[in-house]
């Protein structure tokens, strides 16, 4: 991770510092990801909630990061046409840290670049965030979990995370090393990520539910296309 890189991230981890505001997703040679949840009010003071997940490649800022917009208050067209608008205004700042603009930009601007949507349809209650990468290839990757302490509970929502969002998975238990190996689409991937660093999948020392504050990621990578990893 370049030192510009470092840098913006430690200053959005300060801006955005509320609890589930801002998490680093993931961190490997082949870039970074970040997420960032906001709210926007509009003139009658009602609250549209925001989900915005930057992949950040390894020569960003020299190049656009990657972008997914998602919202409980937003059909998927909407999201859309909002990520397609931010990735517009992030052309602009082509070479220079552009994450924090580009949230206020979106502040200021949501209900101007989306109309006055109508609520989203039954089936665009839990949309999937709309991304730029869609070439259909295998991602992996592998994550670190520090400990489980409602192992049954734990298991079960992992197995649920994994097949609603129809990955393959394995759980290992290597010892005292936890492992989680997980193969699909991208996005999906992403979606597990964000699933993971952001719901109460445990319980804390005292026994009350708590999220996943160690979890780490230990290699992520593409296979070639026509390669296919069964697990």
């Amino acid at each position: 991770m370049s030192e510009i890189v470092l840098e913006e991230i430690s200053a959005l981890s300060a801006i955005y510092c509320g609890e589930g505001e801002f998490e680093v997703l993931s961190l490997s040679e082949n870039g970074t990801t970040v997420m960032i949840q906001t709210g926007v009010q509009d003139a009658a003071e009602l609250e549209t909630h925001l989900r915005l997940v930057f992949d950040l490649p390894i020569t960003y800022p020299s190049c656009l990061p990657s972008l997914s917009v998602s919202s409980e208050e937003l059909s998927r067209a909407h999201c859309k046409a909002l990520r397609d608008k931010i990735l517009d205004e992030a052309q602009k700042h082509l070479s220079e840290p552009m994450i924090h603009h580009l949230l206020l930009w979106t502040q200021q601007n949501l209900h101007n670049l989306i109309g006055h949507p109508k609520p989203p349809t039954s089936d665009e209650l839990h949309p999937r965030s709309e991304d730029t990468t869609t070439d259909g290839r295998i991602w992996t990757m592998l994550l670190h979990l520090d400990h489980m302490r409602a192992k049954n509970k734990y298991v079960k929502i992992v197995e649920k995370w994994v097949t609603d969002l129809k990955l393959c998975g394995r759980l290992m238990f290597l010892g005292k090393i936890i492992l989680i190996l997980l193969q699909g689409d991208r996005d999906s991937i992403r979606d597990y990520l964000v699933l993971q660093k952001t719901c109460k999948v445990d319980v804390d020392s005292s026994g009350k539910r708590c999220k996943e504050k160690m979890m780490s990621v230990l290699c992520e990578t593409i296979l070639p296309l026509g390669h296919v990893f069964y697990i």
